[in-house]
């Protein structure tokens, strides 16, 4: 068996048009291995977090965050300010990454030094590390399952005819690359709840006090960003802030788009559907390089056979792994706005029916 390739798949650009159907719907998926024995692969250092390791990222990211604002107070010119914002929004999506890692436990073997790092890490951005992190951990756990997915999951041919033209227009154009800010207060349009409220159904009674202190840090940031507009005035806030925060949802919608979204990766259904299968059905890309700088977070089908493993050690442990996942690893070096038009053009809806389905498009 081989690497799927997918900038190679039958539904690239010029070849069979997704609409007609992909060439493997319903086809059962049957994978040779399990996971214990894929775990058995992997070194075994790399399920293990290099707490200073960790730290030392964490610190070079908040450096640089600093001299980018000292920088742009320096300059303070009109041409500087979109450079600005792109190099700061970056930088944000890195701090985002790093937040993640402690949400999945390998930042550090404490949980409470992965709490507390979190709340480092995601407060600034305005991102409720506690009620992220659980939700997140719902996507994780139903990855691939077409009618349980948490985040990006597919629509149905149904609903996506009875889809109000302002979803479509959000959901189908450049706009949903802003959407998440609207993913933490509501969630998406099948689930009910919010990230910031402790009664949602997002959460067990037991995580009250964890939701509540996270909506705490979050309400404290967004109180220091109104106080700053106060005393700098709303310019700076919007230049130093608004400007990179832009960017960065940006980056993180795009990324987590691109994670789950192409027209050769396969959803499920019922008893089809394995935590492994559903773990497969993401997809490893290249982002250039941005790939150091977002923390390998492109590396990403082996984060999710395997959330414990630090950002810093995903790259070897899939160079471990993928040449024996075959034909169920996807991957592919396709110039990621490459991938993103392609997906949007072909990444439309899936059937309403069937245990192993893929995306289409009404075209």
């Amino acid at each position: 068996m081989s690497t799927v390739s997918l900038s190679e798949s039958p539904t690239a650009p010029g070849a069979k048009n997704v609409s007609e159907g992909h060439p493997r719907e319903n086809e059962a998926v049957r994978l040779p291995y399990t996971l214990q024995k894929l775990k058995t692969l992997i070194p075994a250092d790399c399920f293990r977090p290099t707490l200073w390791l960790s730290l030392a990222y964490v610190a070079v990211d908040f450096t640089v965050v600093g001299a980018l604002v000292w920088i742009a107070a320096q300059i303070s010119a009109w041409w500087f300010w979109p450079i600005y914002w792109v190099l700061q929004g970056t930088m944000m999506w890195a701090l985002f990454v790093l937040g993640h890692d402690c949400g999945h436990g390998s930042f550090s073997r404490k949980r409470w030094l992965n709490h507390l790092f979190g709340h480092i890490c995601h407060t600034p951005l305005l991102v409720p590390y506690h009620g992220w992190r659980i939700s997140h951990r719902t996507h994780h756990t139903l990855h691939g399952d077409a009618d349980r997915e948490e985040t990006w999951y597919p629509m149905t041919a149904t609903e996506y005819r009875e889809m109000p033209g302002y979803v479509r227009m959000l959901r189908f154009t450049p706009m949903l690359l802003w959407l998440f800010p609207f993913y933490l207060m509501r969630r998406s349009p099948r689930h009910d709840g919010s990230h910031f409220h402790p009664g949602s159904d997002l959460f067990k009674p037991q995580e009250k006090w964890q939701v509540i202190t996270s909506t705490v840090w979050w309400l404290a940031m967004f109180v220091g960003l109104v106080a700053a507009g106060w005393v700098y005035g709303p310019l700076a806030v919007a230049l130093y802030y608004v400007g990179p925060y832009l960017i960065f949802i940006a980056w993180l919608d795009l990324v987590t788009y691109l994670h789950h979204t192409d027209p050769d990766v396969p959803w499920y259904r019922g008893k089809e559907w394995s935590f492994a299968k559903g773990a497969l059905s993401a997809v490893d890309r290249s982002y250039g390089v941005v790939n150091e700088i977002h923390h390998n977070i492109g590396t990403h089908v082996l984060h999710h056979l395997f959330i414990n493993i630090p950002h810093y050690k995903l790259r070897r442990a899939t160079e471990a792994l993928a040449p024996h996942l075959g034909e169920h690893y996807f991957q592919t070096d396709e110039p990621f706005w490459k991938s993103f038009a392609r997906s949007r053009k072909q990444c439309h809806f899936i059937n309403d029916e069937g245990h192993t389905t893929y995306f289409r498009s009404p075209e």
